[in-house]
């Protein structure tokens, strides 16, 4: 009895590819080109022989020349002055704090009356007051009049006092998502 030839697995098997082609060999010069060059054959273009064996073509645009396209003639806007901006084009402004006027220099008198005032009592003249009061910036206060670290300190730890008992009043959700944000800080 002949062995029965089991086709499923013959058409399972894995073959390989027993001739290998070796590959053509490339010219080494650059393949001829599929289209015609434009400046070659163009009617209009103008072919100037260089020395070293240089050919300078020129062809002039397309389109018709005007006004707009020429530097030398008088009406040309790219030999008008630039014309002064309105505030109609314009665009608004894109922070609010831009258009505002800077505060007017302060007067020496002002400056030690300011001084004065936040080093007598720091916890009622905070910067924010003094800045409305003589209408300054809080930084401007702040490199003016520079606290001591006691001082400092002192404000700090009754701020933070104040910053814990409005935590106790959250929620849990808001204490859920604060205390994220925070492990999220520890990665950067």
């Amino acid at each position: 009895m002949k062995p029965r030839l089991q086709v499923g697995r013959l058409l399972g098997t894995r073959s390989y590819a027993t001739k290998v082609t070796p590959r053509k060999p490339m010219p080494a010069e650059r393949p001829p080109q599929k289209y015609a060059d434009p400046l070659a054959s163009s009617p209009v273009a103008v072919a100037t022989a260089l020395p070293d064996n240089l050919t300078f073509i020129h062809r002039p645009p397309p389109s018709a020349p005007s006004p707009h396209s020429y530097t030398t003639l008088p009406a040309s806007p790219l030999l008008r002055p630039p014309a002064g901006h309105s505030a109609q084009g314009v665009p608004p402004h894109i922070r609010p704090s831009a258009k505002k006027t800077p505060p007017p220099r302060m007067s020496d008198e002002d400056l030690t009356e300011l001084k004065r005032l936040r080093y007598a009592d720091p916890k009622t003249w905070t910067r924010a007051a003094l800045a409305r009061k003589f209408n300054c910036t809080k930084q401007f206060v702040g490199l003016v009049t520079c606290l001591p670290n006691t001082v400092r300190k002192e404000i700090k730890a009754v701020k933070a006092v104040k910053d814990e008992e409005n935590r106790e009043k959250w929620g849990p959700r808001r204490r859920m998502v604060r205390e994220i944000q925070k492990e999220r800080r520890a990665y950067w």
